[in-house]
Formats: C-alpha cells, structure tokens, sequence
C-alpha cells in the first residue's frame, strides 16, 4: 500500500447525488474530513427522476434542521400508496403526517447548497477509475490523473456502480420482467391524460412543465442497457394509443425497468455501499431516494466514529445488519408493486381486494407506515416498544427552555434524555460524547401503528434519531448500550 499518493481524506464518497450528499453532510456534521468525487460538472438532474420524499427522510431532515428548506420549495402531499391504493397519514403521530412533492433535481441542489456550507470538497467532472484498498487505507485514481487517498471509501454511484464491482461485491437478484419509456416530450395533438393498464403493465400520460407532456410507456419486449429514440417512443405511442399525438420532439428520454437487485454485502473491508449502489428496483411506491438517504444517515455517525477511534471498526457491522433487511423489504413490495400493474381480469380482481383491505384502518395505517419509513424497528433487543424505533419528536422542557427532541439532534450528536429525577443517571464517562439533556415532559407517548407507549423515564438516542436503551425507573443496561454504540468510557 503506497503512503505517497495525492490528496489524503478520512472518507471519499464515489457520487454526489442524493445519497453520497446526505453522507458527507452527515461526515461534516461529525468533524470528519470527507471529499466527494462527482463526474457530473454541476449538480444538474436531467429529466423524471424522484418527484417526493416520504415521511421518515423529512424526518430525518428535521433532525438536522434543515427540513424547512426544502418544505418551502416543495408541496405537502399524501403521496404514499401501494398498488395504486391511496394511504393516508395524516392522523399519524407525527409533524410530518404527509409526503413532499418535490422534484429531485431541487432536492439534490438544496441538499449540495448545504454540503457547500459545511465545506466539504467535490471533485467534480471526474470519476473513479480504480482503486487499492490496504491495512490502513484505500488508494483510489481519478479519471483526470488525480489520486486520492482515504480511510475509507463509499460507493454512492448508483445502481451501475463501479465501487461495488470493483470491490467484488455480489449483486445478486431478478432481471427486468418489464420495461418502460419514460419522456417529457412536445406533441402538436392533445392527448387524453391519465393512466391506462392491459395484461401486461401500465402505462399513462400527463402535464409538465412548460406546456410539455410526460409520457410513460410499458414496452412490448423487455430492453434494458440501450439507449433508447425518439422512434423507439413513436412507435410506443402509436402501438398503445393509435397515434402519436403529432410528436415533435423529447426534451428528455430514458428507460427504466423492474429489475430488482442487491447486494450481497453493504462491504468488503474499507469500501462501503449506500443507495442505489446497495440496491436497484422498481420505482414503484417512490422508495428509492428515500431509502439512500436514510442508508447514509445510519452509516454516517458510526462511520464518523470509528475514523475518529471512539468505537471499533465492527460498529461497521451495524450498518449492514441495520440497513440490509429494510432495503430487502422495500425491494419485496416493490416487486408486488409491479406485479399489480398489470391489468389483466385476474389482477384486476387481486388489486381490487387489496384495495378494500388497505380502506380498513389497521391495514392502512401498517402499509402507510411501512412506505413511508416511519416503522422502522432496528433489531436492538427485547424490551420497550421504544428500543430500535425512531424517537418521536416530543415538545419538551428544558433548563435552557422549551425544546423539541429532534432540535437536540441538530449536531448529529447522541442524547441523553433524562426525564426521571436529577443526578439518578450518570454519563460522566461518556460526557465528551453523548449529550445529557435533563427535560420534563407530560403528554402521550405515541408510535406509528403501536399507538400509545408507556412513558419512560429516560431514552438514550442515537443521531440518526433512533432509540439505543430506554430507562424505565433503573439505569440498568445503560452502560452497556453507551459502551455498545459510543465506545469505551472514559477515565474521569
């Protein structure tokens, strides 16, 4: 392993699209030294990609305190569904009982807004061409002759990605059954908008921007690696409505399919995987972006830990155990997803009787819960309905004031919310780590599809807004879930 190649980083992030930004903002927050590397020369999204984001990833942007920049761009919607059955979350114990309809190519440029002001580098117009991992680091080259060297390396560079294949990282799962063309095109006819289905999948046209059309075509015979034409999307239009609508021209053309895949390992000694890289599937049910950002929100702090030495590298291990299983069942319903599309008498029938089931309220709120990331349960143990979940964001009194739980995260630091009486709970070890906020609070504690939960008297949350240990009138198992999650304690 060579010491004197160029630039040194903690962690080089192969991909500045939603994912690899929400990571090294995530670094940033830790005081960790992270670059990204982005072959794109700006943050320019061409064409349909993410239209929204769900519940738990505004979440996850409140906890940083920066939801409120991205909320006044976009628009509050129920945007959740499964099989074309509409779910409502609007009664959910949340302040984010909706979806947001915002496009991806403004939610990436605000998230890069915030990335500049934490001052992380990106190496733009350029891409990896190799790279050499050793005891010590990972040596990686650059397209335009550059080298960099790092601790550590993450793979965000999408579904192709060249970090996972580099790495020997398997990507086993199912080919494409079917495959779509998906445009923003200009028409001189006015076609009838809305969705069409037959035997074989859906298909449907709308407004966009600038008086365009958006167009989305199942294909007759599945293709996926070819670039598709304009032809190729003439003779889809006429073979599935009779004519072409008199179109002139795409200002965006592109294919997706159902293929569905994921990684064997989320990695292989210092290279690491999140997002599209970990994981491809249907766009069905819009879990895609959703998923990746929430990937680099679990894999930052303890990636950010273990560089900075506070915990061992197997904390590493958490991510893969954490992460894997939510991707795996998100992959699984989208798969269903794209079974239900298809419109022949026999699946107009199934997808009828589900639409009756999800009208029922348990079955609702479990499905809504479940698309919009907010049931989560990270296998943390037995115990408290609290432990493994997403921490509610509860109004709070403190010292300092009111508070809202999801205001204490705002640094990407643990805390300790101590509700009980004073001075029961001692940190002291763990003080240059873990915040110990003393608080009061009188309302409901209340969970997603659990409803209400026996109020603790303290709750040790990790960044990512998950819960590692809850007190319930001892301080027992305390220790070890700090030991667990945010290293050794310290001599004091």
């Amino acid at each position: 392993m060579h010491t004197d190649v160029g630039t040194q980083h903690a962690v080089v992030i192969a991909g500045g699209g939603p994912t690899g930004l929400m990571l090294a903002a995530e670094l940033a927050l830790a005081r960790v030294d992270v670059a990204i590397v982005e072959r794109r020369g700006s943050q320019d999204v061409i064409g349909w990609r993410s239209r929204g984001l769900h519940a738990r990833s505004l979440e996850v942007l409140d906890q940083r305190g920066v939801a409120e920049r991205f909320t006044s761009q976009g628009q509050a919607v129920q945007n959740v569904a499964f099989g074309q059955a509409p779910l409502d979350l609007s009664d959910f114990p949340t302040r984010h009982n909706h979806g947001l309809a915002l496009k991806q190519e403004h939610f990436e440029r605000i998230l890069a807004e915030w990335v500049g002001e934490l001052a992380v580098p990106v190496y733009r117009g350029c891409e990896l061409t190799g790279f050499a991992q050793g005891d010590t680091g990972v040596d990686v080259t650059l397209s335009d002759g550059r080298a960099l060297r790092a601790k550590y390396l993450v793979g965000c560079d999408g579904g192709r990605s060249f970090v996972r294949k580099t790495a020997g990282i398997e990507f086993p799962g199912w080919d494409a059954s079917i495959s779509y063309l998906i445009a923003e095109v200009e028409m001189t006819g006015t076609p009838a908008f809305g969705i069409r289905r037959d035997e074989k999948g859906t298909y449907a046209m709308g407004p966009a921007e600038g008086g365009r059309v958006g167009v989305v075509l199942r294909e007759e015979q599945v293709v996926t690696g070819e670039a598709p034409t304009l032809e190729l999307l003439r003779a889809g239009l006429v073979a599935l409505y009779g004519t072409d609508f008199g179109l002139r021209g795409a200002t965006y053309l592109s294919r997706f399919s159902d293929m569905t895949r994921q990684a064997a390992s989320y990695r292989n000694g210092r290279v690491l995987l999140a997002g599209d890289a970990a994981h491809v599937h249907s766009p069905m049910g819009g879990q895609g972006l959703n998923l990746g950002v929430q990937d680099a929100v679990n894999l930052g702090w303890k990636l950010a830990q273990v560089v900075r030495g506070v915990s061992p590298e197997s904390l590493l291990d958490t991510y893969q155990a954490e992460r894997h299983p939510v991707a795996a069942r998100a992959l699984r319903k989208t798969m269903a997803q794209t079974a239900l599309s298809r419109g022949d008498a026999r699946m107009d029938a199934v997808r009828e009787t589900l639409s009756e089931l999800l009208k029922m309220d348990a079955p609702r709120k479990q499905y809504a819960a479940m698309m919009s990331g907010l049931d989560i349960h990270y296998d943390l143990g037995t115990g408290h309905p609290l432990l493994g979940r997403r921490m509610p964001d509860l109004d709070v009194t403190t010292p300092d004031g009111p508070r809202r739980v999801f205001h204490l995260l705002h640094g990407a630091r643990p805390v300790l919310l101590d509700l009980g009486e004073p001075g029961t709970l001692d940190i002291t070890p763990w003080a240059d780590r873990v915040q110990r906020v003393a608080a009061r609070y009188a309302g409901a504690w209340e969970l997603p599809v659990l409803g209400a939960v026996t109020a603790p008297v303290a709750v040790l949350i990790r960044p990512d807004g998950h819960v590692a240990w809850v007190g319930e009138g001892t301080d027992q198992g305390l220790r070890e879930a700090l030991t667990r999650w945010f290293g050794s304690p310290r001599a004091t």
